[in-house]
């Protein structure tokens, strides 16, 4: 429980402290900008699925093909096809803003600063990750702590000095960029460069096709939900921002399991118990940002409980299906699991694509349930749970 909670603390920061920057801005400098939260969540996921190929699968392959220079070798790769990737969004900005339905003028600065600052996010999470398997997990608490503070710090501060929004975004991506630069170097190894790319995609496949499919889910969901009207927009937003930063966190439930199973040092029972203690830490904490912001917004508390429902029931099943596809995916069958989820993520785009407001919820908890069932029937299938909490093949 103790590295769980040193993960999840992690996570948070990187998600928690970007959500209070756009309060800020938007209180400070412009109420409009708190809108680039949804205007680039799609790309968010472009992160993910760099992240998942050249850092998770590298760390994974390091450790499952005995190849040293994986890790390495991931870093400098990731580093080069994500300075050409978000090159080209930030080439085609203004497009971007366009097929999101909002306005380039009020819009396009702090765009360009959201990119920016998600790549850099990704450099800074390879690194940590690189850290978290060597289980170096007090150094990279301590980068995370001095990159998110040193991120709000300079960005607020900035933003009361001066309401220029080109100084603010420059003022503020330049020391972060010195900063992650700086760990890279301090981090980094002699390596001969050598990295089995299909390997890292196979180790971590259904979490690269997962993000492939919210990548279009909320690229095209967002904009589908969004047609229905400011109550319904703010709505979505308002539980969007109380339970982003928990969803990021909960990541860590995946991390710890993918770092046992790949060690061949999994316990079922002691995971799956340390992910319900982490979620009810979680929820709380959602809970408690409802109770707190719910009058700062004009709401509809009928729509915005039917947007927050949707949230609880994924919290409910979320740990058992995803702890039990992580050691299916490297113990059973990456193929199959990759295949069930791919199949979850279709039935997700499908029910997002809906005429509804509420699709994007209504495909959300209709994926999960499915991976649910699914998973558990494959599992029990092929594997039982002893007394002790090991899993044993059937």
């Amino acid at each position: 429980m103790k590295r769980l909670l040193k993960i999840s603390f992690d996570l948070s920061l990187l998600s928690f402290i970007p959500i209070l920057s756009w309060f800020f801005l938007g209180i400070i400098v412009d109420k409009n900008l708190i809108n680039i939260f949804t205007l680039t969540y799609p790309i968010q996921f472009i992160y993910y699925i760099l992240k998942s190929i050249f850092s998770t699968g590298a760390n994974i392959s390091k450790e499952k093909d005995k190849n040293d220079n994986a890790v390495m070798s991931g870093l400098v790769i990731g580093s080069i096809v994500s300075i050409i990737i978000f090159t080209i969004i930030l080439l085609n900005i203004d497009s971007y803003i366009n097929f999101m339905n909002m306005d380039i003028s009020i819009y396009k600065t702090f765009t360009i600063y959201s990119v920016l600052e998600l790549f850099i996010c990704l450099e800074f999470a390879m690194v940590l990750d690189k850290l978290y398997y060597e289980e170096k997990n007090t150094l990279a608490n301590k980068y995370s702590i001095i990159f998110n503070l040193l991120n709000f710090a300079v960005l607020v501060g900035t933003s009361l000095i001066t309401k220029n929004q080109s100084i603010i975004v420059a003022t503020t991506l330049t020391p972060l960029a010195i900063f992650t630069l700086y760990i890279f170097i301090m981090n980094s190894n002699k390596f001969k460069l050598k990295l089995n790319i299909l390997k890292c995609i196979k180790y971590d496949s259904v979490e690269l096709f997962n993000n492939i499919a919210f990548f279009l889910i909320f690229l095209f969901g967002l904009s589908n939900a969004l047609e229905f009207g400011e109550q319904y927009a703010i709505a979505l937003t308002f539980i969007s921002l109380i339970t982003d930063t928990q969803w990021d966190t909960a990541d860590a439930i995946v991390t710890a399991a993918t770092i046992d199973i790949s060690k061949n040092n999994f316990n079922y029972k002691e995971h799956r118990n340390n992910a319900y203690k982490l979620l009810m830490i979680l929820f709380s904490t959602s809970l408690l940002m409802f109770v707190v912001l719910y009058n700062f917004y004009n709401l509809d508390f009928k729509i915005t409980m039917i947007y927050f429902g949707f949230e609880i029931i994924n919290f409910i099943i979320y740990p058992i299906y995803r702890i039990k596809t992580c050691y299916l995916q490297l113990e059973w069958s990456a193929l199959k699991t990759t295949s069930n989820k791919i199949c979850a993520s279709i039935l997700r785009m499908i029910m997002s694509l809906l005429k509804t407001p509420f699709c994007t919820g209504i495909g959300q908890v209709c994926s999960s349930v499915y991976q649910f069932i699914s998973l558990n029937i494959f599992f029990h299938r092929n594997y039982s749970v002893n007394e002790k909490g090991f899993i044993e093949k059937r």
